[in-house]
C-alpha cells in the first residue's frame, strides 16, 4: 500500500490510524533517510495507542518506553552497528516478549532480526515536483490480512488526496 502525505499533520494522522490497528507484540520497522519523517509517524502511532506523551527521537538512548493502551517501545538504531550489538543490550526482551508495540527507526540496519509478521514502513522524500518540501511517499507492507484491514480503515479516515 502506498500513501502520499503533504505535511506533518497528515503523517501524524496516518500514524494514529496505524497505532489504533496494532496489537501487543506488533513490530513496525521504519526505513527512510534522515529527516524523512520516521519520528513524526511514531508520534501518530503513539496517539493511536492512547499515549499522552509525545515521543522524541531516542537517538542517544537507543530506546524510550511510553505507556498507553499498549506500551510503545520506540527504538532508534541510527548509532547501532548491527544486530549483534542490538541483541547484546537486551532489545530482544522488548521486541519479542515485551507485550507492547515496537517501533524501530533505522530498521534497515538490523533487517535480519525481524519476524515474518513485521510491518515495514518505508518513508521517502520525493524529488521536488509540486513545491511542497513536506510531501512524503509512504509504502506500507506486512501480512496480507493486516494490510487489507488497515487499508479499509485508512481509506475511510484519510483525505482522498493521500491515497
Amino acid at each position: 500500500m502506498e500513501i502520499r502525505v503533504t505535511d506533518a499533520e497528515e503523517t501524524i494522522k496516518l500514524g494514529e490510524i496505524i497505532g489504533k490497528s496494532l496489537e501487543p507484540g506488533s513490530i513496525i520497522a521504519l526505513r527512510g533517510d534522515l529527516g524523512a519523517g520516521k519520528t513524526v509517524l511514531v508520534k501518530g502511532i503513539a496517539r493511536g495507542l492512547g499515549i499522552e506523551d509525545e515521543p522524541v527521537s531516542p537517538t542517544f538512548v537507543i530506546m524510550n518506553v511510553y505507556e498507553g493502551r499498549i506500551p510503545l517501545y520506540h527504538f532508534d538504531l541510527y548509532r547501532i552497528s548491527g544486530a549483534d550489538e542490538l541483541m547484546g543490550i537486551g532489545a530482544d526482551e522488548f521486541l519479542y516478549g515485551g507485550g507492547g508495540v515496537s517501533a524501530v527507526e533505522w530498521a534497515e540496519r538490523v533487517q535480519e532480526i525481524f519476524p515474518e509478521y513485521t510491518i515495514y514502513i518505508d518513508i521517502k522524500i520525493p524529488e521536488p515536483d509540486d513545491g511542497s518540501e513536506n510531501t512524503r511517499e509512504i509504502k506500507i507492507e506486512g501480512k496480507k490480512e493486516w494490510v487489507s484491514s488497515f487499508r479499509s480503515t485508512a481509506e475511510q479516515a484519510l483525505p482522498a488526496s493521500t491515497r
